[in-house]
C-alpha cells in the first residue's frame, strides 16, 4: 500500500512539473450542443498577444465521438486582429485513418485531435485575436462533435 501510495505521488509530481512547463498562451475548449453542431452556429475565441518577438504555433483541436460520420472535418476560420482587420481561411483535417480507426487521442468512444492550423507565426500587432470557428461541411446539422478548442502555444 504504502508503494502505491508513494507511486502515485510521484506521478502526480510529474504531471504537476510538466503543466507548470507550458508554453501556452492560451488553451480553451468549447462545449457543443448534443444536438449537433449547426452550420450557423460560430465558435468564437479571444485570446491577447503581448509578445509580437516571438513565434507561435496555433492548434485546432477536435473533440469527436464515435456517432462523428465521416473521416474529415473541414472548418472556415476567420480571425479578426486588434487593428479589425478580418482574415479567412479553410482547413481540411483528418479524424479518422482509411480504415475508420480514430485518431488522436482518447477514452472510451471521446477522441481528442490537435491539429496544427499555423506553425511558427509572428503575431504582427499587440492586442486582442479573434478567431471565429464554423463547420464547413454539407450537414446542416453535424453530429459527433463534442468540443472545439484552440491552442496558441509560444515557441521557445
Amino acid at each position: 500500500m504504502y508503494n502505491a501510495l508513494k507511486s502515485g505521488f510521484f506521478v502526480l509530481a510529474i504531471f504537476v512539473i510538466a503543466s507548470c512547463s507550458s508554453n501556452d498562451v492560451y488553451f480553451d475548449y468549447k462545449s457543443l450542443k448534443a444536438s449537433g453542431w449547426n452550420k450557423d452556429s460560430v465558435i468564437a475565441f479571444d485570446f491577447e498577444i503581448k509578445d509580437i518577438q516571438a513565434s507561435y504555433n496555433v492548434y485546432v483541436n477536435v473533440r469527436n465521438n464515435g456517432d462523428y460520420p465521416y473521416q474529415n472535418l473541414w472548418l472556415f476560420v476567420h480571425k479578426t486582429l486588434p487593428d479589425s482587420l478580418l482574415k479567412k481561411d479553410t482547413i481540411n483535417f483528418y479524424l479518422a485513418n482509411d480504415r475508420g480507426k480514430w485518431l488522436g487521442s482518447g477514452i472510451g468512444s471521446v477522441f481528442d485531435v490537435p491539429v496544427l492550423y499555423q506553425q511558427n507565426i509572428k503575431f504582427t500587432q499587440k492586442g486582442k485575436y479573434t478567431y471565429k470557428i464554423i463547420q464547413a461541411m454539407r450537414d446542416t446539422v453535424l453530429i459527433g462533435i463534442n468540443d472545439i478548442g484552440l491552442r496558441v502555444e509560444k515557441i521557445k
